[in-house]
């Protein structure tokens, strides 16, 4: 599900490094759910045309679930703010972050939701679940334990949610403490679930960096196509200024309703 943003609102620039021009690749074939090397066709005409309806003034609900402790929130940080903390703080609750990036010449809005991994803020946490678009589950490769609970986690979040229309990943974390040979093997089993629960998989290290970058520009990328599919899908999709003209003038008219009505009736 997207959050749609009024067509009037002021919405920050996007950062010269969250711009995407090509389809990022995936961390591995095997565990892609969309194996292709590009963009599909039709996304590409709609945004050369600017024909894209209100994707661009909509943000894209992304949560992030897992165990405590497995770097949910040093993963967000790290893409959205390059920073790596040291000092573990465990999520009370949820926290977000948004990130705006442009896709193929187009606008688009991520909200990242870090939700807490310990048990007694689950109920908290579970609230903010309904309306994703994207569920991120991550677990530990150190940790064989939190890659047991992915399912546990997964069927949570579904609960709130559309299987049908909700993307997923399955992400590896602390890949830089990993030895070659402990990662090799739990790499294994999480291509097998992955693969199980239809999801993308990805490993990476929010210490040093690998991977957290081209993870959230697939992450962004995907979202951005299947959110113009389904513009794409509806009747008589508008460019976008269209949609800007169109927005305005109905709140204008609204306003002028307004003002006709009697003192009474406002």
């Amino acid at each position: 599900m997207s959050v749609r943003v009024p067509a009037m609102s002021v919405l920050p620039p996007v950062r010269r490094d969250r711009v995407i021009a090509q389809l990022p690749q995936c961390f591995r074939k095997e565990a892609a759910v969309h194996t292709k090397e590009d963009f599909n066709n039709k996304v590409k005409t709609a945004c050369q045309e600017q024909r894209t309806g209100t994707v661009g003034f909509k943000i894209s609900k992304v949560i992030v679930v897992g165990d405590l402790a497995v770097g949910k929130t040093c993963l967000i940080n790290r893409f959205c703010k390059d920073a790596f903390d040291k000092n573990y703080k465990a999520t009370i609750g949820v926290d977000f972050e948004m990130e705006r990036f442009e896709v193929l010449g187009v606008p688009f809005s991520l909200q990242l939701w870090d939700t807490a991994g310990q048990e007694r803020f689950k109920c908290i946490a579970s609230t903010y679940y309904r309306g994703a678009q994207v569920v991120i589950i991550v677990f530990d490769v150190t940790d064989v334990a939190s890659l047991g609970h992915v399912r546990q986690w997964l069927e949570d979040a579904l609960k709130e949610n559309d299987p049908t229309a909700v993307q997923l990943f399955l992400v590896g974390t602390k890949k830089d403490l990993s030895s070659p040979a402990q990662y090799s093997q739990i790499e294994q089993d999480a291509l097998k679930i992955a693969q199980e629960i239809t999801a993308e998989y990805w490993a990476l290290s929010s210490l040093t960096g690998e991977n957290v970058n081209e993870f959230f520009f697939r992450v962004a990328s995907l979202a951005f196509e299947t959110n113009v599919l389904a513009e794409l899908e509806k009747s008589g999709t508008r460019q976008i200024g269209e949609v800007v003209r169109i927005s305005s003038t109905s709140n204008n008219l609204h306003n002028a309703s307004k003002k006709k009505q009697p003192s009474c009736c406002q």
